[in-house]
This record gives C-alpha cells, sequence and structure tokens, in this order.
C-alpha cells in the first residue's frame, strides 16, 4: 500500500518536472493563478455529488477563457485532462482498495477479484456509449444553459432520493459484495453523467443506493469506478486534445492545476466520506439547486 502512494507522488512528480520550472511563468492563455483557481475547482467537485465539469466550465467561463473557438476546444478538453489530479487522490487515499483488486486479478484475493470485475461491468456502458457519443455530447452538451439545467435537474434528484433513503431499513450492502448485474445497472446510470452538469459522482452514489448499497458503500464504488472512467476519458482526451492544451495553455499552468487538484481533492474526499457518516445527501441537492438559480440569474442579467 505504501508503494501505491509513493508511486501516485512519483507521477504527480513526472508531470511537474516535464513542465519545467514554475516560478513566475505564464503560460499562453491561462496564467499560473487561474491554473491554481481550476485546479482548487476540480479537485473539490470531482467526487462531490455537485459537477466538476460544469463547475470547471463556470469558472473558465468567468475567467475568460476560451475566447477564440481553439482556444474553447482547448479549454474543454482541459475541463476533463485536470481530473489526473483528482484520479491520483483517490489512489493515494484508498491504496488498500487497489492493492486488493490487483491482488485478485492475480489470484491471491476472491473477493478482491469480484471487485475488480463489478468495477470493470459498471465501465462498459460508460465506454461503449463515450467512444459512440463523445463528438455529440461536446457539440450539444457543453454549454451554460445545459449545465444549468443538469444542475438543477440532479438537486431536485437528490433531494428525492435522500427522502426515500430516510424511510428505508438502516445498513445495506457493502461495496465488496455487488453482484455483476447490479454494478452494470450503477454502469447504465452513470451514463446520464455524460450530459456535463449531472455529475458522475452523484448518479453513481444514487445508483448504489438504489441497488442496495448503504450511502458509505455507494461512495466507496464511485470512488473506485471513479479510477477507471475518469483514468479511460482523461487518457483519450489528452491524446485527441493534448497538443490543442500545450499549444493555448503551455505546460506549466495546466501542470500546477493538476498538482493543485491532486491536493484539494484529497482534502475534499476526506472530508465527504467524515460528513456522510453524520448526515445525509440533502445538504448537496439545496447547493445544486441554489447554484442552478444563480447561474440563470447570472445569464439572465448578461454577465454570462
Amino acid at each position: 500500500m505504501k508503494g501505491i502512494r509513493i508511486g501516485a507522488l512519483m507521477a504527480l512528480c513526472m508531470v511537474c518536472s516535464t513542465s519545467g520550472a514554475w516560478a513566475g511563468e505564464v503560460a499562453p492563455g491561462m496564467s499560473n493563478i487561474q491554473a491554481v483557481v481550476l485546479g482548487v475547482v476540480e479537485g473539490l467537485t470531482e467526487y462531490l455529488p455537485v459537477s466538476s465539469t460544469g463547475h470547471l466550465y463556470l469558472a473558465a467561463s468567468l475567467m475568460g477563457l476560451g475566447g477564440s473557438v481553439l482556444e474553447q476546444a482547448a479549454s474543454n478538453a482541459y475541463v476533463i485532462a485536470i481530473q489526473i489530479g483528482a484520479i491520483l487522490a483517490v489512489v493515494w487515499l484508498y491504496p488498500g482498495r487497489i492493492a486488493q483488486m490487483v491482488m485478485g486479478l492475480m489470484g491471491r484475493d476472491p473477493r478482491g477479484l469480484r471487485l475488480a470485475i463489478n468495477t470493470l461491468a459498471a465501465f462498459i456502458p460508460a465506454a461503449v456509449i463515450g467512444l459512440t457519443c463523445a463528438d455529440l455530447i461536446k457539440s450539444y452538451l457543453f454549454g451554460i444553459w445545459p449545465i444549468t439545467a443538469a444542475w438543477l435537474a440532479g438537486g431536485v434528484a437528490i433531494l428525492t432520493v435522500a427522502r426515500r433513503l430516510q424511510e428505508r431499513p438502516p445498513g445495506g450492502l457493502d461495496a465488496g459484495d455487488l453482484s455483476v448485474s447490479r454494478a452494470f445497472v450503477i454502469g447504465m446510470i452513470q451514463c446520464l453523467a455524460m450530459w456535463p452538469g449531472v455529475s458522475r459522482s452523484l448518479v453513481t452514489i444514487l445508483g448504489g443506493t438504489m441497488v442496495g448499497l448503504s450511502v458509505p458503500a455507494a461512495v466507496e464504488f464511485s470512488f473506485i469506478l471513479g479510477l477507471i472512467t475518469l483514468g479511460s476519458a482523461t487518457c483519450y482526451e489528452i491524446v485527441k486534445e493534448g497538443t490543442g492544451i500545450i499549444i493555448h495553455f503551455g505546460w506549466i499552468s495546466p501542470a500546477i492545476g493538476i498538482v493543485v487538484a491532486f491536493v484539494s481533492a484529497v482534502v475534499a474526499v476526506k472530508w465527504m466520506v467524515a460528513y456522510l457518516t453524520r448526515h445525509g445527501l440533502e445538504i448537496f441537492g439545496y447547493y445544486r439547486i441554489a447554484l442552478a438559480l444563480g447561474v440563470m440569474g447570472l445569464i439572465l442579467a448578461g454577465i454570462l
């Protein structure tokens, strides 16, 4: 487990070292301060059920990133690529579960193998739909109105499900007790998160509770599923749009954003797990509704 954490730190160092010196450099199209802001936003919102993509799109718009068509494409791509930091945060925080799955794939841990198979089963629907519909999603759903609508709908969904959870007997399945069919259902529900603003964490957590997981177990499975889902989406985006990101934003600022995202994601995950052990999901529902109404006001006022 210690080795996994060291590996995560080494990966972060490699990202930073390939970027050159940090001090005082400003990338074309993105300042270091803007990169820090995006990193904080990504890290704090990636694993909370509030939509990191929506928050990043809003933050980038308010800071004036993506002026031209090509720069907008690079900005949209970086919104996904910055997830590297949040991915490494889960590797850092859950080395035991990851090691268990690795041992399971090696034939040394039956429970770990089951968790690995379930994670793959939940990933398959997103992989299929993501590869076939990625361009359509970017064309029609990467906009402030679709994101705002998703925030509002997600907030209402959280409050509705939270009320039903209060009526359900306490407890539920552990993440390691999922069946393949139930994991696949979570994966199908996860596809809703391809609409920016919906939140992958939101739909996988709610999906997990719908198939019988306890809320803590649903949160943990959401984190684990995020490793392969976010990792695949990030790699795809870097391969496809990495050159555009570097041309418009350079190396330094994007790397800073990734490191800041890692640190803030660690903080956010620890807080969320501790919070949900004592409270429910309702706070996130009220936040999403308030955010959606606030952003609608900014749009109607001509600010966005």
